[in-house]
């Protein structure tokens, strides 16, 4: 079953753990059924391809999956790695907050 993801396409996170530890990035794909989500820049896979119609054969790099749980949304604040919260605003809106500075994710 999927879990609910507090990291979105669009956020900018950074690698915790494994061979891109430390390397930033924006989110472009997030895939909530396998708890992975593809950084732009992060993980580069190299595949071989088969020429066809639409594209010529080589050797292509690409973004490969990463486990949500190696990566941390980057805090609009500090610019440091902090972890996510949720909370309602007083317009009874629910927002992200990083649980660093407190400063709202999602404005």
């Amino acid at each position: 079953m999927a879990t609910k993801l507090k990291i979105k396409k669009g956020d900018t996170v950074v690698v915790i753990t494994g061979r891109d530890k430390g390397k930033t990035g924006e989110v472009f794909e997030v895939m909530p059924s396998e708890n992975r989500v593809k950084v732009r820049g992060v993980n580069i896979v190299k595949r071989h391809t088969r020429a066809t119609q639409m594209q010529a054969g080589g050797i292509v790099e690409k973004e490969a999956p990463i486990h949500v749980s190696n990566v941390a949304h980057i805090d609009p604040k500090t610019k440091e790695p902090t972890r996510v919260g949720f909370k309602f605003l007083a317009d009874g809106r629910k927002v992200r907050f990083a649980k660093r500075s407190g400063e709202a994710i999602d404005v």
